[in-house]
């Protein structure tokens, strides 16, 4: 398959191929004391002075909430077939405990709906950050009751819905709730102890066994459950040196192995248990704890954006981490001081993470050789550019046109190599509250305005309507 198209020669795609986009509860909906909503740790975070660019919080954020019906309308309009969105659990289920919250729910039932009427099919994130605050105030994710109680919301949420959605992801990126939230403090709750954000990474590993068995129990046969991890594309600075390829290993283990390796094998990483003793004694992990974990899936979701630089350290080298994942004085990477991170070269989104398709390729055929057989959708994948309105009202961004060109070729490079993607959910659908950077950091293929709340389709969404209309990727300069 070549990387390139031409009108004469486009990358096509297989008939059954998915054409989606992505989003996430607490980045779009607002809304936040509506219904019986009550406080998720990003809206205590948001709130919190400092933690976020310009104080921004999700209050309003989009405003989806009540223009969800519009929103799925545009999402029509650009061709969509596949919709990916998370359920707020302080909106379902508001202390994290006891009964839902129907109202809660409601809105839900009501998205699904209008999804399923335009032709959409919907794809259900039961988490993507939002812990309810007063599980947090017991402990949050290092707590291992937090497992259990997820298995609960999992279980009500798929009693709700599990009729009309056949595509269900338990977690999205555990990597950052654990080791961004509890280890580094960039994300929500914002705390620094990397023993404690190991524990976290475990329980998020129980919380998928048991929310998958709970899912299980209470839903279709037919219904497809997953999960999404950003497992790290890691490289070493110089192949050749074996203190980088150990450098490497470490960070592989930590951000994908910790993840994977319980999940899709039953095992955590002999080389991760050793290079974090000094941290842990891995006493959290229970008898049978590592069958509930490894349930089988029917599928897994891989979110990409940006491959990862490593080194060995140099101990007289006292700057700042590039890891790309925020700044703070405290690591997301516990025990591993001894590792450097490089930029990687090459073009950069305003993100500062470099553009780069051959890493979504890798880490395609990774998972292609190490779970043969399990289907894998790229459920996000997209870039940040300072994309502006020109006088017309029109927002063109040709850098994005050619990012999701490189990224979606190099997908279909990895399928004609023999894996087994089935489907591409852009992120973003939207531009939205992005996290700690508030609403500096435009994703979205749509442009908002975030006064008037006016969608936009950027020149990004227009060249993948027709990506996905055709089945086929559009010359790149055409739009």
């Amino acid at each position: 398959m070549s990387d390139s198209a031409t009108p004469a020669n486009p990358v096509t795609f297989p008939p059954a191929f998915l054409w989606g986009a992505a989003t996430s509860a607490y980045q779009i909906e607002g809304a936040v004391r509506e219904d019986g909503r009550t406080p998720s740790i990003w809206d205590t975070f948001s709130h919190t002075p400092g933690k976020t660019a310009g104080g921004d919080t999700g209050d309003v954020a989009v405003d989806h909430y009540h223009r969800y019906r519009d929103d799925v309308a545009m999402m029509a309009d650009l061709n969509l077939q596949a919709y990916r969105f998370s359920v707020s659990w302080s909106r379902v289920q508001p202390t994290g405990r006891g009964p839902a919250v129907q109202r809660g729910l409601d809105f839900y039932r009501k998205l699904v709906d209008e999804l399923l009427e335009k032709g959409i099919k919907p794809a259900v994130t039961l988490y993507h950050w939002d812990l309810p605050q007063e599980l947090e105030d017991a402990g949050g994710w290092p707590e291992r009751d937090t497992a259990y109680r997820f298995a609960e919301y999992a279980q009500i949420v798929g009693e709700a819905l599990g009729d009309r959605v056949e595509s269900w992801m338990t977690l999205n990126e555990p990597w950052c709730s654990g080791f961004l939230g509890y280890a580094s403090g960039v994300h929500a709750p914002g705390r620094t102890d990397p023993a404690a954000a190991l524990k976290a990474a475990h329980h998020l590993n129980l919380a998928h066994g048991l929310a998958t068995k709970a899912l299980r129990s209470v839903m279709p046969v037919r219904n497809q459950i997953s999960l999404s991890l950003n497992t790290s594309v890691v490289r070493p600075l110089n192949p050749d040196d074996p203190a980088d390829l150990a450098a490497a290993r470490k960070i592989d283990d930590l951000s994908g192995g910790i993840f994977h390796g319980p999940i899709l094998h039953g095992a955590y990483p002999e080389t991760l248990l050793e290079a974090t003793s000094s941290v842990t004694d891995w006493s959290c992990i229970q008898d049978g704890d590592l069958d509930t974990i490894h349930q089988p899936i029917d599928a897994l979701g891989l979110n990409y954006y940006t491959p990862t630089l490593v080194s060995a350290a140099d101990p007289d080298d006292k700057g700042p981490r590039a890891d790309g994942h925020g700044a703070s004085e405290h690591s997301p990477w516990p025990a591993a001081d001894d590792v450097a991170f490089h930029q990687s070269p090459g073009e950069q989104t305003e993100m500062g993470w470099s553009v780069d398709p051959t890493g979504l390729h890798e880490l395609i055929m990774r998972y292609h050789r190490d779970a043969p057989g399990l289907p894998l959708y790229i459920t996000e994948n997209g870039a940040a550019y300072d994309d502006k309105p020109d006088a017309d009202g029109k927002v063109h961004d040709p850098e994005r046109v050619a990012y999701l060109h490189g990224h979606l070729s190099a997908v279909r490079r990895a399928i004609a190599d023999g894996a087994d993607v089935r489907g591409y959910f852009l992120w973003s659908l939207m531009d939205n509250f992005e996290w700690a950077y508030g609403y500096e950091k435009r994703f979205g293929a749509v442009y908002v305005d975030y006064v008037s709340q006016k969608r936009t389709p950027k020149s990004s969404a227009l060249w993948y309507a027709r990506a996905a209309k055709a089945g086929a990727l559009p010359d790149p300069e055409g739009i």
